[in-house]
């Protein structure tokens, strides 16, 4: 099998394991940025195998540079898109957060 065969090739920013909706992104994000063994990763995503986990991280050894680019790209627009629902909440967002303060309004001492 070869590598490439592990994946879902969705668009050029969307890379997937193949059979689940998981992105290469959140692999590898756990791999890069926050040290994590394969095995640790794979118990973090029940529907990813240990051989995709490991899979991935080759795949990202062998093109380094290019998905570097990937990841900074995808961690950019995940900042930008936090920022943009802070600023723009969702209307059932706001209406939890207006019940959640009527309910703190009547409710002494409840959070």
């Amino acid at each position: 099998m070869r590598i490439e065969d592990y994946f879902d090739f969705l668009a050029p920013d969307d890379i997937r394991l193949k059979g689940t909706r998981i992105g290469i992104e959140s692999i590898l994000y756990e791999y890069v940025h926050r040290g994590q063994t394969a095995e640790a990763i794979a118990d973090r995503f029940h529907t990813v195998t240990l051989e995709q986990v490991y899979a991935t991280i080759l795949c990202y050894l062998r093109n380094r540079g290019l998905i570097d680019r990937y990841l900074a790209d995808w961690l950019t627009f995940s900042r930008q898109a936090r920022e943009e629902q802070v600023r723009q909440p969702h209307p059932v967002v706001e209406l939890l957060r207006q019940r959640k303060a009527a309910h703190l309004s009547v409710t002494p001492g409840a959070s």
